[in-house]
């Protein structure tokens, strides 16, 4: 198993291991014993499964990016566990000089 709390990746803020059915198995830093997050992304995974097989084959998504201005969460499915990272964005000094810093209420969200 992947171990991110002896090895963090780079701006790590948080992280959490889930089992398939929504249960924590590791968690450290922001996340530590979040089950409402575990919860939140568990849902999320579940709405993924649930977009139109003709657009989506069933368990074609094996990552998703949740991205905010200040950090975003990047989950991830490997042998049958599902890991989320939270980092800390990279602010771009080219983006805030540009005016790109009045962007302060947008998300996305990738797949």
């Amino acid at each position: 198993m992947l171990d991110l709390d002896r090895h963090p990746l780079p701006d790590q803020l948080g992280y959490l291991v889930l089992s398939e059915d929504g249960s924590v198995h590791a968690s450290g830093g922001e996340l530590e014993n979040d089950e409402r997050s575990a919860n939140i992304i568990i849902n999320l995974l579940t709405l993924t499964e649930s977009v139109d097989p003709a657009v989506f084959n069933a368990r074609s998504c094996r990552k998703v990016s949740i991205v905010f201005n200040e950090h975003s969460y990047t989950i991830c499915l490997s042998n049958k566990r599902i890991y989320v990272v939270k980092k800390r964005n990279r602010s771009d000094a080219n983006a805030n000089a540009n005016g790109g810093g009045n962007e302060s209420d947008s998300h996305s969200i990738l797949a």
